[in-house]
């Protein structure tokens, strides 16, 4: 593990070239911005453990009073008021920059997009709260759909064209990555030559491996978190605080005047619930 700080990490950023940065980043980035980790002291699971049957997939299928829950969380996740932080309009300035290849992101809440990024820039590897599918037909649609339902009384709403099963577009337990976002952040950690991870514990697989990736593949390594990760003896730099006021120091600022891509993407109803 180097002594760099964040000077030095600041020129690294400075001399990579185009699409030469990937980011990967966890819950800490977002918690700055009002939304708990699932783990933390303020996190559901610290405050109620028996919330995580709500978050198992088998569960989610079979038992109607799981769904019933579930949809009622949803109503309330913090993500539908929460704004995006310093930390992820410092991410967005590096897409501004051209050095950006991709953000893998651990989070659902899509505040990467409402700072700037555009969605095909961001490989969200749990998924998204902003869509919802059928688990019979596939058919996807907005949340906001659903959550119009569920305030005109729907407890269980199913899938309007088949019958089918309704699911937030989010990975539960026991449930599978989609296939083609892991193998485009497979490609996005093993193609970079900076490998910045924000924000995350690194203990939940396989996202945590992405930076073993990187690393094996000649990337240098940062990694900026609140806490120790197990992986900090294999990076260049660690950097300890707040996302939102390390990351600004060693990332460029974008064009004077640009608002970076606020109106490329907006969740419809945000403050839904």
């Amino acid at each position: 593990m180097s002594e760099a700080g964040l000077p030095e990490i600041a020129r690294w950023v400075a001399a990579a070239g185009p699409l030469d940065i990937t980011v990967l980043t966890g819950a800490g980035i977002s918690t700055e911005s009002g939304i708990p980790d699932f783990r933390g002291p303020r996190g559901l699971w610290t405050t109620d453990p028996s919330s995580q049957r709500l978050f198992d997939y088998d569960a989610y299928v079979n038992d109607p009073q799981v769904r019933r829950a579930a949809w009622q969380l949803r109503r309330v996740h913090p993500a539908w008021t929460a704004e995006p932080n310093a930390g992820h309009r410092a991410v967005a300035a590096l897409e501004e920059s051209g050095r950006l290849r991709a953000v893998i992101t651990q989070n659902i809440d899509g505040l990467h997009q409402r700072a700037g990024n555009c969605p095909e820039h961001v490989l969200e590897i749990h998924g998204s709260l902003h869509a919802v599918e059928c688990l019979r037909c596939a058919r996807r649609a907005p949340t906001a759909d659903v959550l119009a339902r569920l305030e005109a009384g729907e407890e269980d709403p199913n899938c309007a064209a088949c019958g089918g099963t309704l699911k937030v577009a989010t990975i539960s337990f026991g449930q599978a990555l989609r296939s083609d976002v892991l193998d485009a952040a497979i490609d996005a950690a093993t193609g970079c030559a900076l490998f910045l991870a924000l924000g995350t514990s690194l203990t939940v697989q396989p996202a945590a491996s992405l930076v073993a990736l990187a690393a094996r593949s000649g990337a240098r390594l940062v990694i900026m978190n609140a806490e120790p990760t197990p992986y900090d003896d294999l990076a260049d730099a660690v950097v300890r605080g707040p996302i939102g006021e390390g990351l600004p120091q060693i990332v460029p600022s974008p064009p004077a005047g640009r608002d970076p891509g606020r109106d490329r993407w907006r969740p419809s109803r945000q403050s839904a619930g």
